[in-house]
């Protein structure tokens, strides 16, 4: 077997959903990708998913990672995390998806501009203030 053709077998084997969600660069470490699966944020074709499920080439992944929801096909496996510009190739997002996460996005930046902001640091007596109301005396 020539190494193209082992190299082209494993590409088409099956992956671990932690690894690949690692590899893609949804998780920064493969732990807190496996905390996902484990905690129910991430879904395979409408099923929930655990760390050991196996994600193939044409699968539907979705991944709620905080506020921000993912709904992604898989268009490529991997089990090695590489540079994020292969990492974009292994999935396509959907348009709606998209949309979404964007209109999320503009609704945080529009909820922070009108966050009131104070003027000046609070003084000694503001602080204790503070304290003494966070602490519930």
């Amino acid at each position: 077997m020539s190494e193209t053709d082992r190299k082209q077998d494993e590409a088409a084997a099956p992956v671990r959903v932690d690894k690949w969600l690692w590899a893609a660069r949804f998780f920064k470490t493969r732990s807190l990708a496996a905390k996902a699966v484990k905690g129910g944020k991430v879904r395979i074709n409408e099923h929930r998913a655990k760390a050991s499920t196996t994600v193939r080439a044409g699968d539907r992944v979705d991944v709620t990672k905080g506020e921000t929801a993912f709904e992604v096909e898989v268009t490529g496996l991997s089990d090695q995390r590489g540079p994020a510009s292969v990492a974009e190739t292994l999935y396509a997002e959907s348009e709606a998806s998209r949309k979404r996460r964007e209109a999320q996005s503009a609704e945080r930046r529009a909820a922070r501009l009108s966050m009131p902001r104070p003027t000046a640091r609070p003084d000694k007596k503001q602080r204790r203030q503070l304290r003494r109301f966070k602490q519930g005396e």
